[in-house]
């Protein structure tokens, strides 16, 4: 049984190592464009978020 364990593990040890060579990994530049693209849009998403709160919260303030 511990010889089967261990075989198992070294099996999977070698397709972990096998699958990470065919992983590319993004340059820099990518990451920080990608990084800036996802800062701006949490920034614009939170300011049109916040417009409709308010908006909403006038409106439910009208009503009652």
């Amino acid at each position: 049984m511990f010889k089967r364990m261990t075989d198992s593990i070294r099996l999977f040890m070698t397709d972990v190592r096998a699958e990470l060579k065919k992983v590319s990994f993004p340059t820099r530049p990518e990451t920080i464009g990608s990084t800036t693209v996802v800062i701006v849009f949490c920034v614009l998403m939170s300011l049109y978020l916040s417009a409709v709160d308010s908006i909403l919260s006038w409106l439910v303030g009208k009503l009652i």
